[in-house]
């Protein structure tokens, strides 16, 4: 990952206000779990599935797909995120064992559960091809026979095509007032990696406090990740727009050969 410690550390530092990316965050944990649920439902049959999300975060997607029934194990690189993703999912009676691990390195056992999710960009923290197919190779390892690799992006293929230097601002309502989050995008020479800005400006009495956190991604588009998802071993791979999904991002699913 470019830098191991400044992606963790990016994680560390954002983890406390991450949620304020949601207008509501409880309500974005119901809609996404529904949505991974019903793609995980209709390429493995009813369930509940062990399930691994091994860039966890603060727990998102794995608490809305533990309200949902799966049995869910959370993992990221992120020390602070996931101290509190354990938190927030015990206080909303949503069990998630949940560990402090690199997607490269997972420390579980081979073929241990039906699916392994990576979601909401995070794969395209790893910079390389032989990273990416590091990472992949370790969700193909700890998947069983047959299971479920789903992975989602932001749309890099529309995005590429004209490389914007921003994303649209979000909104959230605090205690203190509203908290805006956006950012800004610094492209490097080959047009497929970008330095990202995090903004936070946050209530603060009568004025703000504004935050500025970064990191670096890969662009990755859909018929990359899926060639580098047949090179880690994967077969039947789909792509479901969000349309069709109803999950806020491209969802690339796949089996295990």
């Amino acid at each position: 990952m470019g830098d191991d410690a400044s992606v963790a550390g990016f994680y560390d530092q954002l983890a406390a206000d991450y949620h304020l990316i949601f207008a509501d965050w409880d309500a974005s944990m119901a809609r996404q779990g529904e949505a991974l649920d019903a793609m995980i439902r209709t390429r493995l049959g009813a369930g509940p599935a062990s399930v691994l999300d091994c860039s966890c975060g603060i727990g998102t997607q794995a608490i809305g797909l533990g309200r949902c029934g799966h049995r869910v194990t959370g993992s990221d690189i992120s020390p602070v995120a996931v101290g509190r993703a354990a938190r927030e999912a015990a206080l909303r009676e949503v069990r998630l064992p949940a560990a402090v691990a690199d997607m490269r390195q997972l420390p579980f056992a081979d073929a241990a559960f039906d699916v392994v999710l990576c979601a909401d960009n995070a794969l395209p923290h790893l910079l390389t091809e032989e990273d990416v197919l590091a990472a992949l190779a370790e969700m193909r390892r700890v998947l069983r026979s047959g299971g479920l690799l789903v992975i989602s992006t932001r749309p890099y293929d529309e995005i590429l095509a004209s490389r914007p230097l921003s994303a649209p601002p979000q909104l959230a309502r605090t205690p203190g007032g509203r908290a805006v989050t956006f950012q800004l995008w610094d492209w490097h020479d080959d047009g497929e990696h970008y330095d990202l800005e995090f903004f936070q400006l946050l209530p603060d009495a009568d004025d703000w406090r504004v935050t500025v956190r970064r990191t670096t991604y890969w662009a990755l588009t859909r018929r990359r990740l899926t060639g580098f998802v047949a090179d880690a071993g994967f077969i039947e791979a789909e792509w479901a727009a969000p349309e069709v999904s109803g999950f806020f991002q491209p969802v690339l699913s796949a089996r295990k050969r």
